[in-house]
């Protein structure tokens, strides 16, 4: 029998730990979360891509729990907005990281615009860590259309207002299976799963 490796869910937010656990709950690992270890101070976040942010939050937490380390980070890209509002998707109307208050600047700031010019993508980047070490990383990204009004009640942040044309629905509709089978942070959880399988097979 495989021991359990103990990896640290460098997240707070509830709803990301249930998608994480959700994809990987077959993987031979004894997951915790912040709420489980010493309270640390959260890292800055001033990476300008989503990959170095997930990185830096691996190493960060890493280093200081002395346990593996999963971190991703996340966001909205809409082409309409220049790509805005990315790596700062979870400020983007201010430190209080309100997702009501952050759909509603979103929605604002699209008045006007199209549907046809209201294309965007949830982009999400992963890394694995240990002490000093990124030992794995990958992405995964998913393509909609933003939409005014807000629907459905199972998602989180700004999937009410993430429309999926080949699906005919909004990230915030869909039950949780189909939406960790096509969602960014479901894509990139699979792509770095092959990754993560070979370093727990090899670890001492």
């Amino acid at each position: 029998m495989v021991t359990p490796r103990t990896i640290l869910l460098a997240t707070s937010n509830p709803h990301k730990v249930r998608e994480i656990c959700e994809v990987m709950h077959d993987l031979p690992v004894s997951w915790k979360t912040l709420a489980d270890v010493h309270r640390m101070p959260e890292p800055v976040e001033d990476g300008k891509t989503f990959e170095s942010n997930a990185a830096k939050k691996a190493l960060y937490y890493a280093e200081r729990s002395g346990l593996w380390t999963l971190a991703d980070d996340s966001g909205l890209e809409v082409d309409a907005l220049r790509g805005a509002p990315g790596v700062l998707s979870a400020r983007y109307a201010g430190p209080e990281q309100d997702s009501a208050a952050n759909n509603r600047k979103l929605v604002t700031a699209l008045a006007g615009v199209p549907a046809e010019r209201r294309t965007a993508r949830f982009r999400c980047a992963i890394a694995v860590a240990a002490g000093d070490r990124v030992l794995a990383a990958a992405s995964g990204a998913v393509e909609g259309v933003i939409i005014d009004d807000p629907r459905g009640a199972n998602g989180f942040g700004y999937d009410p207002h993430f429309w999926v044309p080949a699906f005919g629905m909004t990230t915030a509709e869909m039950e949780s299976a189909r939406k960790n089978a096509i969602s960014h942070r479901g894509r990139a959880l699979q792509s770095i799963r092959p990754a993560l399988e070979a370093l727990l097979r090899h670890v001492d």
